[in-house]
């Protein structure tokens, strides 16, 4: 009898590891999927943004916009302020250096509910304009939740000061002299003083 309740013992406990063992397998088997997956969303949110700023700012795709706006954005950009936002971008002409975006996707859970601000500062031929972006992933497929275009203030430029002088030209040389030639001499000057006039003798009186 102490027999078999020794082995029914061993067996039970061998049972209970067992059972741990395959409990902490499908833990980690579930963690590391979460995880596998937090990852990937956070590379698929990131690309969204990138194709999004792409799409939008630079290849005015309007039908891209459209139609992926969510509900709310759709509510605050009818199809008339959707063509005014694509207006002002069109306005600016096409980009003169690569777009680079900044930003990131955050969970608002551990593992669920992925939501990314991003940014961009794309530089046109006249000035640039920063571009910002909210995604999110309720359910289904990548959304754009608001986004706003900003450009660059046009900076007016002074004009030119009216009734300025011309420059002054340069004084004519004298007639008759060289550029480098000596100034011209004047004469010595005597050293006697004024010469006296020629001497006359007195006139002799009658009957002399």
């Amino acid at each position: 009898m102490k027999q078999l309740k020794l082995n029914s013992k061993r067996n039970s406990s061998g049972q209970v590891v067992v059972l741990l063992i395959i409990v902490l397998a499908l833990l980690g088997g579930a963690w590391w999927w979460l995880n596998s997956n937090k990852q990937n969303s956070a590379k698929e949110g990131t690309h969204f943004a990138r194709e999004a700023i792409q799409k939008i700012a630079v290849e005015h795709d309007i039908n891209f916009f459209n139609s992926r706006l969510s509900p709310q954005a759709r509510m605050n950009f009818p199809a008339s302020a959707q063509q005014e936002f694509m207006n002002e971008i069109v306005k600016l002409g096409a980009p003169v250096r690569p777009v680079e975006v900044q930003g990131k996707i955050e969970f608002t859970s551990q593992f669920f509910e992925p939501r990314g601000s991003f940014h961009s500062r794309i530089y046109y031929p006249a000035r640039y304009a920063d571009i910002d972006l909210t995604v999110s992933h309720p359910v289904g497929r990548w959304q754009i939740d608001e986004i706003s275009f900003i450009p660059q203030r046009e900076q007016a430029v002074a004009p030119a000061p009216a009734g300025a002088a011309p420059p002054a030209a340069p004084a004519p040389a004298a007639p008759g002299t060289s550029p480098g030639a000596p100034p011209p001499q004047a004469p010595p000057a005597s050293t006697g003083g004024a010469e006296a006039p020629p001497a006359t003798s007195p006139a002799s009186s009658p009957g002399s």
